[in-house]
């Protein structure tokens, strides 16, 4: 508990059980009386709590929590573990473990952890003696926040929960062989900023890293005194506010049809903080040929792994992008960015109007996310599930503020979105969590809702119910023939499941009273599950097939 103290740790996530009751014990006194300094979230499953930490983490720019028992307890972690592994986030994972002197011997609840969780992680470490644990918490807390954020796993055998040593703190801040901030090459700074300055059509790609390294607003002044263009990956969204007039839209397989075009169109491609995923750039064999192509990353490994560059920039952005800044030219790129415009309109006439604001007809996703947008503050934080409901509202929500977007990137997580939207309610309470689900993906972790109504968490639940697995039905229908192999859904009554729990509910099936419903949710103190009516066969677009060149986007289908 000191040692967790000493890191500055706030609230943790966590189910108790037997390998772990040791800490639990102690956590007793640690969350109330003089001593009190954590909030401890009883969650209703281990991977809301992986999850819950990650939405933490996301939101506060903290280490998020999970304290869980050892055996299945941890095992339900693995998929969180994985998920923050992929999405660079910062979380420790605290398990217990039986005593160092029955590994091996198939005890109750024994797993080998480190062994499962090592590919899945940052570190991944056993404690065996009392003596350890200051420093292999210190330890933990360095690396998963240190330069490219990550998950850490700490295998805590039960005889060192309850060996008796005198406490001596902790403090590490180097490790040997890890390097998390490269020095930053200043021949390196010279040649991308020379290759900017000679662009007469330069594209920047913004990731995520941008937001883990705080780095918003000297991304800001980069853009713009360079006059660039920007694209945005999906969890780097809310790097850059959507209503910044250079911001040409999300990048990817679902994403802005301008952007992705131009991918293949532009003289100069500056990536930033970003891994070249293969849904942003679709068949690497053709991907942006005909470009110089500039990295900024604090990971040497996303180096040339999957595109080819030109010129490396390895440092942490917040300290590479203003050194760029500082060497290159004040730009005038109005023609170049003028020629994005008849491909918005474009894309605005034939797939978001009639997304957004269609005639007739049952509810569709993207109305229902335009119309929770329109009326959210403008400091509200977008939590989302995985599927179609992710796609929909990651491309109409509206960013205004840095930190806010929570979604499972690169695993792809269906059940994320709940637990995630608890963890953002702690990290940021003040703000307003959005947290769109399909019936799916709300199914998935739905005994969270116990969680919500203990925690009294007032996420904002709106579940787009279209009786269907909807992407995968999507890619059934475009790949498969039509043949919807197990993608449709029986649900059950979402109204008498929140009566249950106690949360307030409303049904909306007509588009006339959406405004008003999404008003009452507001509204609302605490948390309100708003669910819609879908159109079964709702479709996002636009799309890259799997496969396909970047610019071989579908408008329709």
């Amino acid at each position: 508990m000191r040692a967790l103290q000493a890191e500055g740790v706030k609230t943790i996530f966590g189910y108790p059980g037997g390998a772990i009751m040791p800490v639990y014990d102690a956590l007793f006194d640690y969350t109330r009386g003089e001593k009190k300094c954590f909030d401890h979230i009883l969650v209703r499953h281990e991977q809301g709590a992986a999850h819950a930490a990650e939405g933490y983490a996301r939101v506060s720019g903290e280490v998020g929590v999970a304290l869980v028992t050892s055996g299945p307890g941890v095992t339900n972690t693995l998929t969180g573990i994985a998920d923050a592994m992929m999405d660079s986030t910062p979380i420790v994972v605290i398990a217990g473990q039986v005593a160092i002197s029955a590994l091996g011997t198939d005890a109750f609840q024994e797993v080998d952890l480190v062994g499962v969780s090592q590919p899945i992680s940052k570190w991944s470490y056993q404690i065996r003696h009392a003596e350890d644990v200051a420093w292999a918490v210190s330890r933990a807390f360095y690396i998963a926040r240190s330069g490219r954020p990550g998950p850490v796993v700490l295998d805590f055998a039960k005889n060192a929960q309850t060996e008796e040593i005198d406490y001596n703190p902790e403090r590490i801040n180097f490790v040997r062989s890890y390097v998390p901030y490269p020095k930053l090459d200043a021949e390196a700074v010279r040649q991308a900023a020379e290759l900017i300055n000679n662009a007469k059509k330069p594209l920047a790609l913004v990731g995520q890293g941008v937001e883990l390294g705080n780095a918003q607003s000297e991304l800001k002044k980069f853009l713009e005194k360079a006059d660039i263009p920007a694209g945005r990956t999906m969890l780097g969204l809310s790097a850059l506010p959507s209503n910044h007039p250079l911001n040409v839209g999300m990048l990817g397989m679902h994403g802005n049809y301008a952007v992705n075009l131009k991918e293949q169109e532009c003289d100069v491609l500056i990536a930033i903080g970003m891994r070249f995923s293969d849904r942003v750039t679709g068949n690497l064999k053709t991907y942006a040929k005909q470009a110089k192509i500039i990295h900024l990353d604090i990971d040497k490994s996303e180096i040339d792994k999957n595109v080819k560059t030109d010129v490396a920039v390895v440092a942490d952005c917040k300290e590479s992008l203003p050194a760029i800044t500082e060497l290159i030219n004040k730009g005038d790129h109005k023609e170049w960015r003028d020629s994005f415009r008849p491909l918005d309109d474009k894309e605005r006439v034939k797939v978001i109007e009639p997304a957004i604001h269609p005639k007739d007809g049952p509810l569709l996703m993207g109305e229902v996310v335009n119309a929770v947008a329109e009326q959210a503050p403008d400091d509200a934080i977008l939590v989302t599930d995985v599927g179609q409901n992710q796609l929909f509202a990651t491309r109409y929500f509206k960013y205004h503020h840095k930190r806010s977007i929570c979604t499972s990137g690169g695993l792809g997580t269906m059940g994320y979105g709940m637990p995630a939207a608890i963890g953002a309610t702690f990290a940021a309470p003040e703000r307003c969590v959005c947290c769109f689900m399909g019936d799916g993906g709300f199914q998935m972790c739905i005994e969270e809702l116990g969680t919500i109504m203990e925690q009294k968490s007032p996420v904002k639940m709106i579940v787009m119910n279209n009786h269907y697995l909807g992407n995968v039905r999507q890619w059934q229908d475009m790949f498969w023939l039509r043949r919807k192999s197990f993608t449709k859904m029986m649900n059950p009554d979402y109204s008498l499941i929140a009566k249950g729990y106690g949360i307030a509910y409303e049904m909306v099936t007509d588009r006339k009273d959406l405004a008003c419903a999404v008003e009452r949710m507001l509204k609302t103190e605490g948390a309100y599950i708003l669910e819609c009516a879908i159109k079964e066969e709702d479709n996002v677009l636009p799309m890259t097939p799997p496969g396909m060149n970047v610019n071989e986007m579908m408008l329709e289908i």
